[in-house]
């Protein structure tokens, strides 16, 4: 049985209920973090029961004084929604450390709707549904470290931190590891149309791909030696990998996908002056 986890201050209140939101609920629940002292404003009635149901917290359909009551407020929104939803939320969340997992949304916009600069803004991936995501993180001056530690705290749950010390670094962050499961969707769309263009099913192809990227990624993360060395001993001149390899070179893969990169780097940068006014 989970025993309440006494490390974490109540209540947290969030506004907005999607899955990133039910990630980080789901992973505090588990914790052992009392039901009733988390509170999600999330206007949508049916996700409301559904957040209820599955979690057992509080729900509001809108902003209002309860939120006055409590220690972190995390903006799990959408960016178009941000502006507005801060404005409804203003008059009871002066006292409170803010958590923003909204795309695109600077801390110094965020500071100016709500008249506060405890503000941490983090940037999450998909794994986190799972946890399994990676989160950067960048915190304005007047965050302390207790209150880093305290969004490590509540962010553990979805996956590992990793803070940053200039916030348009997070531009690199969505461009690297935000956006990053869709490039790895994509080379396993691209294995599965190989395998079975040679022979194998479409499942076969998929299993044999999936099991590929997620034993390289944990030889890695368990490895002191660089990608290039590990991609080096698996690489026989004059074999099947090296044929593989010098096919991707000859066709400017490497390039393009860096260029692919710094186009979603350009875009985040992009969305958060659109988005930000």
């Amino acid at each position: 049985m989970n025993t309440p986890n006494t490390s974490l201050p109540e209540p947290i209140a969030f506004i907005g209920g999607g899955n990133m939101a039910s990630a980080i609920l789901g992973g505090l629940c588990r914790r052992g973090l009392r039901p009733d002292a988390l509170l999600v404003v999330e206007p949508h009635a049916a996700a409301r029961e559904q957040l209820e149901a599955r979690f057992g917290v509080r729900t509001l359909a809108q902003a209002g004084p309860e939120l006055a009551r409590a220690s972190l407020m995390v903006w799990a929104i959408k960016p178009q929604v941000f502006a507005q939803a801060a404005a409804a939320a203003a008059p009871w969340a002066a006292t409170a450390l803010h958590l923003s997992v909204a795309a695109g949304i600077r801390t110094e916009s965020i500071g100016r709707w709500l008249d506060s600069e405890r503000i941490v803004r983090a940037m999450p991936n998909t794994p986190a549904l799972i946890g399994q995501g990676i989160s950067g993180l960048y915190a304005r001056a007047a965050v302390t470290a207790d209150e880093r530690r305290l969004v490590e705290s509540v962010l553990e749950a979805t996956g590992a931190c990793l803070w940053v010390d200039e916030e348009a670094q997070l531009d690199a962050v969505t461009a690297l590891s935000g956006s990053g499961p869709a490039y790895v969707f994509y080379f396993l769309e691209a294995m599965r149309e190989a395998g079975a263009q040679m022979g194998l099913s479409a499942e076969q192809a998929y299993r044999l791909a999936i099991a590929t990227f997620s034993g390289a990624a944990a030889l890695a993360q368990a490895s002191e030696e660089s990608p290039e060395t590990l991609r080096e001993r698996v690489t026989s001149k004059g074999g099947t990998t090296h044929a593989a390899l010098t096919a991707l070179e000859q066709a400017g893969v490497k390039t393009a996908f860096i260029q692919a990169l710094l186009a979603a780097h350009e875009r985040a940068r992009e969305l958060g002056d659109a988005f930000g006014g």
